[in-house]
């Protein structure tokens, strides 16, 4: 009779699980940054209430806040090929919908779903920053452009990066239902394997601790970039 609990299986799931772990971080990275994109993107749109823009803009926070990343990712990856024929069908391009991978519709959805949190961590951080700031940048001949640039987004910055963190931690919870359109990442490995060890739990145990290792990591990483940033305010206000 078999243990309730193999802990040498366990252990030995590590090495056989990790070599998938580039496919999760490749999802939660790419994803991350063209959803700080796309998350700019957006809440620079609302602040400045460009016309039709600012009206698409909502309309995209409300749906991707108000449905499931599961739902956007099958929306996604039946929704895009049938774009493609569309295109192919109108345009008379030939481009190959099979030959897209499956990671290609993970990525995006992804990204798409976290912008749209992103943006209302960034529209909040840009709005907390005293518009005197930017007058003043006016006055020095500063374009608005570089206003933007080199004063209020770096102090935004720092005033959004606990939620920017917190949203790439849930990101990386996220990149597991990956699998469930035959991207093998490291949730989808340890279902391939449990499958022929039938060890199920050992397998989703070792899962959750690479994941809870993988989110401490990105906690300590952002809680001293977090401290670099403020840095100076500290020092100023000493």
């Amino acid at each position: 009779m078999t243990s309730t609990f193999d802990f040498d299986y366990f252990l030995s799931a590590f090495p056989l699980i990790l070599p998938y772990l580039p496919v999760t971080l490749l999802i939660a990275f790419s994803a991350m940054a063209f959803g700080l994109v796309i998350g700019t993107g957006a809440a620079l749109i609302r602040i400045y209430r460009i016309p039709v823009l600012r009206q698409l803009a909502t309309l995209y926070i409300s749906f991707i806040r108000g449905t499931p990343l599961l739902v956007q990712i099958y929306l996604a990856y039946y929704g895009i090929p049938k774009l493609l024929q569309y295109v192919n069908m109108q345009l008379g391009t030939e481009i190959d919908v099979n030959r897209v991978p499956a990671l290609v519709f993970v990525i995006f959805s992804c990204a798409v779903n976290v912008g749209a949190y992103l943006s209302e961590a960034i529209r909040s951080a840009l709005l907390s920053i005293d518009r005197g700031q930017a007058e003043a940048a006016y006055s020095i001949g500063m374009t608005p452009f570089q206003a933007m640039r080199r004063i209020i987004l770096p102090q935004a910055l720092a005033v959004a990066l606990p939620n920017l963190g917190n949203s790439f931690i849930s990101l990386i919870k996220d990149t597991s239902l990956a699998f469930l359109i035959a991207v093998v990442d490291i949730m989808a490995a340890a279902k391939i394997i449990g499958g022929r060890s039938l060890r199920f739990f050992e397998l989703y145990l070792a899962v959750a601790v690479i994941y809870w290792v993988i989110c401490i990591l990105i906690e300590i990483g952002m809680r001293r970039w977090e401290a670099y940033l403020t840095r100076g305010r500290r020092d100023i206000a000493a």
